[in-house]
């Protein structure tokens, strides 16, 4: 295999990992959401009732970005599977035209500038799940 088929597949393999944890904890964490409403107290205070709110915009904001990095994984395979760079760089910018997701591109991104993208949603996602769990403790410490 060539150097640019092994980055993308062992990037896609990884981003997949960072994408899916973080999408099991947060369901987790919300499908134990009513037996943790059922147990605490009837009355939440304004700072408790703001916590949950925020909590629950950032778990939502965080399975978005992972469902974004779990088809960003897909794209990368896809990337893998040509044998040049130029060419799966072109058919990943296929894909995405078509699906009119990105216009078509004037020139193919490498994949260096592919993953530094990719890794900056990563880091948006992190921030998200950050927020997740910092709200969700503050919540549940009253």
């Amino acid at each position: 295999m060539s150097a640019h088929r092994d980055k993308a597949e062992a990037f896609a393999a990884g981003l997949m990992t960072q994408a899916v944890w973080p999408l099991f904890f947060v369901l987790a964490a919300l499908a134990a959401a009513p037996v943790i409403a059922v147990a605490a107290q009837p009355q939440a205070t304004t700072l408790e009732a703001a916590a949950w709110l925020v909590a629950a915009a950032s778990g939502v904001v965080t399975l978005a970005v992972s469902a974004l990095l779990v088809f960003d994984a897909l794209l990368f395979w896809l990337m893998a599977s040509h044998i040049s760079e130029a060419a799966g760089g072109a058919s990943v910018d296929d894909v995405l035209a078509r699906m009119r997701v990105k216009p078509a591109a004037a020139g193919i991104r490498s994949l260096d500038r592919r993953i530094a993208g990719t890794q900056r949603l990563l880091m948006k996602q992190r921030i998200a799940l950050g927020l997740f769990v910092a709200a969700s403790l503050v919540a549940l410490s009253f």
